[in-house]
């Protein structure tokens, strides 16, 4: 069952200068340069289709035909750029320029950066090699005849710069599996499939796997996550725990994704064609997996505990209703109120779960209000920590890791609207509210005060035209970001 596959390309960061770099036998060559040698690059012999181009008032790409050292017939693409600096522009741009390359169908690509200064060479390079990764996925597709790309073997990069190869790869297969889980439809990954799935990943990649069936929840008490679960057959739905312990690690991280397989609403059914997409409501939980898989490629030095979530919220004579009162795991009792934020039931259960192995940091990834979609669109994610120390280091992230996230209050004060009279707290602010920070509220009770959190509402995991480093419009958001984020947390850097 396990569909996942993901080869690496090799990645060669060579010194060669421009004119090795012209000779070079490769059938497809990327050279970018800076605006200002614009004119003496247009100048050069070879160069003289780009010329021509120019000349008749195209703005480029350029398109160069060229015969290398070897008598070798190859397409030279030309771009001229001024440096992009750090913003989302660069990334918007970077994508636009790779985008065009998967028609040439080729197993070999080399990119040559000219003009710039050796730290921008770097900083463009490197999101330039990710981007071409990226787009080297491809996605299962349901179609008779599906369009198959030829990925790269081999990207050949120049002049060298300083590059993490093995993360960047490790970054790149993550996300490729966060996406891979995300646009499979319901009908081929339901809850039972996904937990198949993963136990199959488990064996394959050496991860100990405990998996938490109805039975053994009912047990432990994990009403909120049951209430759940228990409208859809019996036994679909489990919080399955995946454990990445390296030798040597001092640190430990919890992982934790909602995995809701399909989203009906319940019987609060949602209506006016909101139910279409639901499918990709276990986008928490697919970000959490990559990010465990990239973690575990790049040998991160970090001991690693993944909870996913698994379930799906369907409508039945044993679905859960609005008015009942529930349980957590962590005696705390919860009011329902409208079955349709079920997301924040399921990842009560599995916080609290999270919570008893006393990790050094939790981070949970949900796509679990559209509060958050209508207050930063789908080009951002939301954020949330009860470490405000951290709220700049984690923009400043974003922006660096092409994944945009905007931070948004925590205090105490908006409990009042989840006083319940007759339970612990209301599962949700009956009416209109400011739900994203509600729902992070209700999470907060599952985390320990004194442990760090940080909660990503993730409405920039869909995106129309891609987001960061990612083409697609499932972008797999908070792989990326998430490994930029531990770089900083096992430094002590994460505060300054």
């Amino acid at each position: 069952m396990l569909d996942f596959s993901y080869q690496a390309p090799k990645i060669d960061n060579d010194p060669r200068d421009l004119d090795q770099f012209m000779e070079l036998s490769s059938p497809l060559k990327l050279l970018i340069c800076h605006q200002s040698l614009k004119e003496t690059l247009l100048a050069r012999p070879e160069l003289v289709a780009a010329s021509l181009q120019a000349a008749l008032g195209q703005e480029g790409p350029y398109l160069c035909p060229i015969i290398d050292s070897s008598d070798q017939q190859g397409l030279l693409i030309l771009i001229f750029s001024p440096a992009l600096g750090t913003g989302h522009e660069r990334f918007k741009q970077i994508r636009q320029w790779i985008a065009p390359l998967a028609q040439y169908q080729t197993e070999q690509l080399s990119l040559h950066l000219e003009g710039f200064e050796p730290a921008e060479r770097a900083r463009l390079g490197e999101v330039l090699l990710a981007s071409l990764l990226a787009a080297n996925v491809t996605l299962p597709s349901q179609k008779r005849e599906a369009k198959a790309r030829t990925p790269y073997r081999l990207l050949a990069s120049s002049p060298a710069f300083p590059l993490d190869v093995a993360r960047l790869c490790a970054e790149a297969e993550g996300n490729a599996l966060a996406r891979h889980l995300g646009v499979l439809p319901a009908s081929v990954l339901d809850a039972p499939g996904y937990r198949q799935r993963v136990k199959e990943m488990a064996g394959v990649e050496g991860w100990q796997c405990q998996e938490y069936d109805e039975a053994a929840l009912k047990a432990l008490g994990a009403g909120a996550f049951l209430a759940v679960s228990r409208g859809s057959q019996d036994g679909q739905g489990a919080i399955v725990k995946l454990s990445y312990e390296p030798a040597g690690a001092t640190r430990q991280l919890a992982l934790v994704g909602k995995g809701i397989c399909h989203d009906s609403g319940g019987y609060n059914l949602k209506v006016g064609g909101s139910m279409y997409g639901m499918h990709l409501d276990m986008g928490g939980s697919a970000v959490a997996l990559g990010t465990l898989l990239a973690i575990s490629r790049a040998r991160l030095p970090v001991r690693v505990h993944c909870w996913l979530a698994i379930a799906e919220n369907h409508i039945g004579p044993a679905a859960y209703r609005p008015g009942e009162v529930v349980t957590a795991c962590n005696g705390t009792t919860i009011e329902v109120v409208d079955t349709d934020a079920e997301g924040r039931m399921v990842l009560a259960d599995a916080l609290a779960l999270a919570a008893r192995d006393e990790p050094d940091l939790i981070i949970d990834y949900a796509t679990l209000t559209g509060a958050c979609k209508r207050a930063l669109g789908s080009r951002y994610s939301g954020a949330f920590t009860n470490q405000a120390e951290w709220l700049t280091c984690l923009i400043a992230l974003g922006q660096e890791s092409g994944e945009r996230v905007w931070p948004f209050p925590l205090d105490s004060d908006y409990d009042e609207v989840l006083e319940s009279e007759w339970a612990d707290l209301l599962q949700c602010a009956p009416g209109a509210s400011p739900d994203h920070i509600d729902a992070t509220r209700f999470l907060s009770r599952f985390v320990p005060a004194n442990t760090p959190w940080l909660h990503l509402d993730l409405s920039g995991y869909r995106h129309k035209g891609g987001n960061g480093v990612v083409g697609s419009e499932v972008t797999g958001f908070g792989v990326r970001f998430t490994l930029s984020l531990l770089a900083k947390w096992q430094a002590g850097k994460l505060g300054s």
